[in-house]
């Protein structure tokens, strides 16, 4: 009596000619796009200049925004003494709060406008994108804050003072007393996506 034949198993191919062929080589169309841990590096890094750039020229919208929104602190010149004196029209009004006020209200908002729209597009986040929305935010703010002071009453205010007049009020220049409003928009992008993508992001197999 003899034992019933069964067929041997498949021999196991390891060969590292299998292994090369398992992942695409680099510079395939399959290298370096998007995929099951996300994209590569170099993706990351361009879509992060990509939105800095973006970003920093939303900082035109935002100076137009602060330069027409902005309330104008009143002044007032007077000759009598011989010289030109220019002072403040309403010594305890608040204008020049509001003016700072004004500016950081705006970069909040669009402090969570341009987070949410990266997340939108990028749900999955990433290091470079979270640098890229502090980066344009700061850039994005200091071009705003230089176009409206650029848009704004001249800085020269005795000249402003002769030109129209003794005792005729007249808009100061627009400033920025409160330097610290410059990081209202970088620190909302940055704080306002990193809740987003903590929310609502995916998730590893093994988080969930």
């Amino acid at each position: 009596m003899t034992a019933p034949l069964t067929p041997p198993p498949p021999p196991h191919d390891n060969s590292p000619h299998q292994a090369w062929q398992a992942s695409p080589p680099a510079g395939s169309p399959g290298a370096g796009t998007y995929g099951q841990d996300g994209p590569g590096m170099k993706t990351e890094v361009r879509e992060a200049a990509v939105i800095t750039v973006a970003m920093t020229v939303c900082g035109l919208l935002l100076g137009l925004l602060w330069w027409w929104l902005a309330p104008h602190v009143p002044l007032v010149g007077d000759a009598s003494g011989g010289g030109w004196v220019v002072y403040l029209k309403d010594s305890e009004g608040e204008q020049a709060a509001g003016v700072d006020g004004t500016f950081t209200l705006l970069g909040l908002g669009l402090g969570l406008v341009s987070a949410v729209v990266v997340f939108l597009l990028r749900r999955r986040g990433g290091v470079p994108l979270v640098v890229a929305l502090g980066l344009g935010g700061l850039l994005g703010s200091v071009v705003a804050w230089r176009l409206g002071v650029w848009l704004g009453p001249t800085s020269d205010v005795l000249a402003h003072a002769r030109a129209v007049g003794k005792g005729v009020t007249f808009p100061a220049p627009l400033k920025l007393s409160a330097k610290g409003a410059l990081l209202a928009w970088p620190l909302a992008a940055v704080l306002v996506h990193l809740g987003l993508t903590a929310l609502f992001g995916p998730r590893d197999p093994e988080q969930q």
